[in-house]
């Protein structure tokens, strides 16, 4: 494979003739805010196909990724072409937040993680151009491109899929995210809760009683830790047996009543738009082996995917997580003493809460900053609860 260009130099390079109209369309009729917004979502995702065609070792898979970049490179230009007829040609390119967080990870993690990420990502674009299709009245600026891009993003999901050894349409799936999901979200349960815990106690009692601060902020920790890592190991356990007892149920209809399988799959099959006799074709060419056909069912008909994190394992990385966050209000109490310890909490764990919000966004797609200012705003409403709840009971009791 040649060198590869950084993503900003093609972006600028298709983008520089783009010039505005002498006289633009009314800006009633189109929001520009959403173009620009679908151009740095494009411009994000040829990135960050780019960082996965450079770390993958597999000449084919990076092949795919090169051409995926070069396929999102085309959709930059048409959200381009759009804002420059509208009086708003873009500027240079700039990696947002959350997709420069995600090439850090990328590269600390390799392309296993950047995989999925970008999967989830094009399936959050399928339903946004299928829903800007939708809401775009007959004629306007950016509806037929959303349609067309809407199936290109589906066809680049499919694609993501079959790379990532899934089936199905990625963009209707909603699987947690995995083991570093379960990490932010137990560290951010542990934080919050605990944040709360320690301003409750400063607020019933008097600052220079530390004894009784550790006391109460380390036994919340253990209680945070134990109680988030057994509801995770309980919840993954149930979750588990339920499949387990449908997948050994489908493996008894396979073996017992193999035809009537093959007519249900052959009818799943037709109802995905297949011909009845290729579809009949198919469920009979999978029934000659009975373990792909218990694993087409469960697919197909159970609509159970793959398995997630062993209860065991769920449990003890969702509780570790917790206990850290936990952890973090509580510390500088051990170090520090009356309010140096008090202001140094403080600090500590709403940059905590900003960064795990930062974090969270990895997941849902928002702005790192925005994600991040959202789980600062909720520390801090935790903390002023927390500390007037406590001076009241102080009061009261």
């Amino acid at each position: 494979m040649g060198a590869k260009r950084p993503i900003s130099g093609d972006i600028a390079h298709m983008t520089a003739s783009l010039q505005p109209p002498p006289s633009p369309l009314p800006s009633h009729t189109v929001d520009i805010h959403t173009f620009e917004h679908h151009w740095q979502d494009e411009a994000d995702a040829a990135y960050l196909y780019r960082l996965l065609a450079e770390a993958e070792k597999d000449p084919k898979k990076s092949d795919i990724y090169s051409r995926l970049a070069a396929v999102e490179d085309r959709h930059v230009v048409i959200w381009a072409k759009l804002m420059a007829e509208h009086g708003n040609p873009p500027g240079a390119y700039r990696p947002s937040g959350r997709t420069r967080l995600l090439a850090m990870l990328g590269k600390m993690f390799g392309p296993g993680f950047l995989l999925p990420m970008l999967l989830q990502e094009e399936g959050r674009e399928v339903k946004a151009y299928l829903d800007m299709y939708r809401a775009t009245p007959s004629g306007t600026p950016g509806g037929d491109e959303a349609l067309i891009l809407a199936k290109e993003s589906a066809e680049h999901a499919t694609t993501l899929a079959g790379i990532a050894g899934k089936s199905g349409e990625p963009w209707h799936r909603t699987e947690s995210g995995g083991f570093l999901r379960n990490v932010v979200y137990g560290f951010n349960d542990g934080l919050t809760a605990n944040f709360g815990l320690v301003a409750g106690v400063l607020g019933a009692t008097a600052a220079e009683q530390h004894h009784m601060i550790i006391v109460a902020g380390v036994a919340g920790a253990v209680a945070d830790a134990l109680s988030m890592g057994s509801s995770g190991y309980l919840a993954a356990k149930s979750e588990q047996e339920v499949y387990d007892y449908e997948i050994s149920m489908e493996r008894d209809e396979v073996a017992l009543m193999p035809e009537v399988e093959r007519d249900e799959l052959a009818l799943l099959y037709e109802a995905k738009g297949i011909s009845p006799e290729v579809a009949h074709r198919l469920a009979t060419q999978i029934m000659a082996d009975p373990e792909k056909m218990l694993a087409e069912q469960v697919q197909e008909e159970l609509k159970i995917g793959e398995k997630a994190m062993s209860p065991f394992r769920e449990g003890w990385v969702t509780g570790l997580a917790t206990a850290v966050g936990a952890v973090i209000p509580v510390f500088p109490f051990l170090v520090w003493t009356g309010r140096t310890a008090i202001i140094v909490s403080f600090t500590v764990a709403m940059l905590s809460h900003f960064l795990v919000g930062a974090a969270r966004s990895v997941f849902t797609g928002r702005s790192v900053f925005r994600s991040g200012l959202d789980m600062f705003v909720v520390g801090l409403g935790v903390a002023v609860v927390g500390y007037y709840a406590g001076d009241w009971i102080g009061r009261l009791f």
